[in-house]
């Protein structure tokens, strides 16, 4: 396509490419900042952002290596054993806030020697 120069020296062409060049860079920055902004009530994921979680797992697996430690752990809390695997070796999710509590109560037993379990 060539460029069509009108009297005062601009190019029509250019002009209107940058200017949809602009307008697209506009919408992008738009949609990637409402993509990366926290909704209220989003489910946290975990992952490199979630620090105290992943503190929490590398906590509590150790304890974990006993048989049958997982699924006691399952019954304490009231969910599936897969879900214990999802939790701590997984890492693809993480507990409600009443699972949560009864995780760091459990870990705290474990530490103190106690089974809770």
């Amino acid at each position: 396509m060539n460029s069509i120069k009108i009297p005062d020296g601009r190019y029509v062409l250019v002009d209107g490419l940058s200017a949809a060049a602009r307008e697209s860079a506009l919408r992008i920055n738009r949609y990637l900042i409402e993509r990366s902004r926290r909704h209220v009530g989003e489910t946290l994921r975990p992952g490199p952002h979630t620090p105290l979680w992943n503190a929490f797992v590398n906590s509590a697996r150790p304890h974990l290596h006993k048989r049958g430690a997982k699924i006691r752990l399952a019954r304490l809390i009231g969910v599936p054993r897969q879900r214990i695997h999802d939790y701590l070796v997984g890492r693809g999710r993480m507990p409600d806030a009443e699972r949560m509590l009864l995780l760091l109560d459990w870990l705290g037993a474990q530490h103190r020697g106690s089974d809770r379990s």
